[in-house]
């Protein structure tokens, strides 16, 4: 059986065994680096275009997990924000974040080692982060209130008045 790889051609199962190799090695150095055990790349054509580690306690930024990591220098290698055509190899099941991320990336396909339970067993449990988007947000600890100022919709105004602008 094989997968899309790419778009173009079928990633074979040794193809996929390879790069989630590849991604495991990653997030096993970013432990010895002062990073979180996550690790993950961006392929496209059987090519590594880009590798990602968390970087979050290492960097202070809760944001850098390994596979947003990736899909940011992803876009700066090949000048661009949509990796349609590419796919994401990581160790672990992506959380929510990195879910969207690889959406908003247009990423083909997510391969992944690890999954979401063996997460929770390393101390890593975004089991509360799934089921939250599951509840109405009235019932999140977090408060989340929509202020609507009468120019709330301005900016999308002049986003669509800009001629140029680059779509996406």
């Amino acid at each position: 059986m094989t997968t899309r790889l790419g778009g173009t051609r079928p990633a074979t199962k040794n193809e996929d065994a390879r790069w989630l190799g590849v991604a495991i090695d990653l997030a096993t150095e970013s432990v010895a680096e002062g990073g979180g055990p996550f690790g993950a790349l961006v392929v496209r054509h059987g090519v590594a275009v880009a590798v990602g580690q968390n970087r979050v306690t290492r960097d202070n930024d809760p944001t850098a997990h390994a596979e947003v990591t990736a899909i940011r220098s992803a876009c700066q290698v090949i000048g661009g924000f949509s990796l349609a055509g590419h796919t994401l190899y990581t160790s672990c099941e992506p959380c929510p974040l990195c879910l969207s991320a690889a959406l908003w990336a247009r990423l083909d396909r997510v391969v992944f080692a690890a999954d979401r339970e063996d997460a929770a067993r390393g101390g890593f449990d975004d089991r509360e982060f799934y089921e939250l988007f599951a509840r109405p947000r009235s019932e999140w600890q977090m408060v989340i209130d929509p202020i609507r100022p009468a120019n709330a919709f301005a900016p999308f105004a002049a986003w669509n008045a800009e001629v140029d602008r680059v779509r996406y």
